[in-house]
């Protein structure tokens, strides 16, 4: 086992963050997903500063070296890294609609370090 796996990050895999802005003009109700997972606030994220904030990292594959991918195009590996994706569903001017695959951000600190904008959502 790596040193990566036994934080948690499978190797070939790599923690990218644990925030996603809202978008644009997004009201509640929030419906949030990883890889099609439906995640439940308060136990998996928060809503907090026009942003989703998730107890936990999310994953991204690695980029495939050049030997990685002709070995997965010749068939004599394949991949089995962690690469999630957030998507949400939201309200924007009275419709439902969805915003697939959101970019993931960083942590800035601790949150007593973060600046609130006081908006509630």
């Amino acid at each position: 086992m790596s040193a990566g796996e036994a934080k948690g990050v499978p190797e070939g895999s790599v923690a990218v963050g644990n925030r996603v802005r809202l978008p644009r003009g997004a009201n509640p109700p929030f419906t949030v997903f990883i890889n099609g997972v439906e995640q439940s606030e308060g136990d998996d994220y928060r809503v907090s500063g026009g942003e989703i904030v998730f107890r936990r990292p999310i994953l991204k594959e690695k980029k495939l070296t050049g030997v990685r991918w002709l070995s997965m195009l010749a068939g004599i590996a394949g991949t089995y890294r962690k690469h999630e994706t957030v998507d949400l569903q939201f309200t924007r001017a009275g419709k439902v609609e969805l915003a697939s695959d959101l970019p993931i951000h960083a942590d800035e600190g601790p949150p007593a370090d973060r600046h609130h904008d006081g908006r509630s959502h």
